[in-house]
């Protein structure tokens, strides 16, 4: 009886424990501890990277040289290269690994036009340089870079199974880059997409974007003298003016999320030479798909108006097109977690003097330069911000997860002199690092969770209902040419 009692008591002691031992969470710390560590240990081989990249500061389409760096940085890692994908010669998907799961990773690298800067902190352009990275996006690549980089020697050392892919993303800036290669189907194999941007603070992105359409309305008209014969000449660029004008007047009629925006790209050579060519470049952006659809077939109506007026002929061109940003609360809460585990971006006592100088040229208040060592907590807001980006598009494709990292000083605004000029020194690189890390760590959780997947692609599912995806810009091909 003693025995059978002693038998009892140690079997109900072993099953307890083989129930521990089931619901006890699995750890990822070490695995963690050891990327961040070899990251960090090729942060100066990284900067050099990006450096070089906003050194290049090529626009979209034309990053030649900065693509064809981030392909030899993956292909030196053992990663297979493809180039030239959905018919963009910049486009490419670098691959390692096999099997499930796949993760993507997304890597920009374009530059923007007029914002050539150089790396001191007050304002002067460089001469003979076309643009400048005023947003980020040298940082955004070898980041992400990085991080594959990252994943791929965990799976090297058979420490992860599966495979990791990093898409080489041009021409985000009105080019549309990832539209075209989400409709050849580049993603159909890959489980989550990760992805990043420069930013003035730390946190995981939970705020959609804007639905946008872009396009180039270029009027045609008949030269004449403006002063001998203007009888006889028909201005493109009064036509133009007048799009414009009415353009304006709709502003009053039009939900007031909506923003639009132009630039004159030609309005003529010479005053005394009436112009027969001009054209102007429109954004049209909404929180929703289908109001910019509509929105901008006014805009449309306004050119056509304008040519009847000024009796002149008018044909558009649809540039680019993106979708809203689906948000993914599983995902960003996983990422949220790993922003803490990294943490902020630590500034020298030169750091700290040379993005004061920098403040001192906002004409706002600036937040605390310390802002860049915090971590926003995670806020998800379904509402719009002010941008629009082609991540988009990847979001309706499958679920998407983002962060923002402080590569530029607290306060400052994207697309300016001031972003470039802190991209260019340690303070832009550091934020890259955080961002690199964060990356790989929630790659690591996806690769090791298989829950984490199926939960974020059940809510992606949830999120995006029966929606069909149609790419906004339609069937064109790729604008390959949008920035000349």
């Amino acid at each position: 009886m003693k025995q059978f009692f002693l038998i009892a008591v140690l079997l109900i002691s072993l099953s307890g424990w083989t129930q521990k031992k089931k619901v006890a969470p699995p750890t990822n710390e070490p695995l963690k501890a050891a990327t961040m560590s070899g990251i960090d240990a090729r942060y100066d081989a990284y900067k050099n990277v990006a450096l070089t990249i906003w050194d290049h500061a090529e626009l979209g389409y034309k990053e030649v040289k900065s693509s064809a760096l981030l392909q030899e940085t993956l292909k030196k890692e053992g990663f297979t290269v493809e180039s030239g994908v959905a018919d963009i010669p910049t486009a490419f998907v670098a691959t390692y690994g096999s099997g499930q799961p796949v993760i993507g990773i997304l890597a920009e690298y374009d530059a923007l036009p007029g914002l050539a800067q150089q790396a001191i902190p007050e304002k002067k352009g460089i001469d003979g340089k076309a643009g400048g990275h005023g947003c980020g996006h040298h940082l955004f690549g070898t980041a992400s870079v990085a991080a594959g980089i990252a994943i791929k020697q965990l799976i090297e050392e058979k420490k992860l199974t599966g495979t990791i892919k990093v898409y080489g993303c041009p021409a985000e800036e009105g080019g549309s880059g990832k539209v075209y290669m989400v409709r050849a189907g580049l993603f159909n194999d890959v489980d989550v997409a990760i992805h990043w941007h420069p930013g003035a603070e730390n946190g995981v992105t939970m705020t959609s974007a804007l639905a946008n359409t872009s396009a180039k309305f270029r009027f045609y008209g008949l030269s004449a003298h403006a002063a001998g014969a203007p009888d006889r000449g028909r201005s493109s660029l009064d036509a133009v003016e007048s799009m414009n004008y009415m353009v304006n007047l709709m502003r009053e009629h039009i939900p007031q999320e909506t923003r639009i925006h132009y630039v004159i790209t030609s309005g003529g050579k010479a005053p005394n030479v009436v112009p027969d060519f001009a054209e102007v470049y429109y954004y049209v952006r909404h929180p929703k798909r289908d109001q910019v659809k509509q929105i901008f077939d006014r805009v449309v109506t306004a050119a056509k108006a304008a040519a009847m007026g000024t009796e002149t002929k008018m044909e558009y061109e649809i540039i680019g097109g993106t979708h809203d940003l689906l948000l993914n609360r599983t995902l960003g809460e996983a990422m949220q977690k790993n922003l803490y585990r990294v943490g902020g971006v630590k500034y020298t006592a030169e750091e700290v003097a040379f993005g004061q100088k920098i403040q001192s040229s906002f004409t706002y208040k600036a937040p605390a330069i310390s802002m860049a060592d915090s971590i926003a907590p995670l806020k998800i807001e379904m509402d719009a911000g002010g941008g629009s980006t082609d991540v988009g598009d990847v979001s309706y494709a499958l679920p998407t997860v983002g962060l923002r990292a402080a590569t530029w000083v607290p306060g400052t605004p994207a697309h300016s002199w001031q972003a470039v000029a802190c991209g260019g020194t340690e303070i832009g690189t550091k934020g890259m690092m955080v961002a690199a890390k964060t990356m790989a760590l929630t790659a690591i959780d996806l690769f090791t969770e298989p829950a984490l997947i199926q939960r974020s692609k059940d809510e992606f599912q949830k999120m995006k209902g029966d929606y069909k995806y149609e790419a906004l810009l339609g069937n064109r091909k790729p604008a390959l040419n949008y920035r000349d």
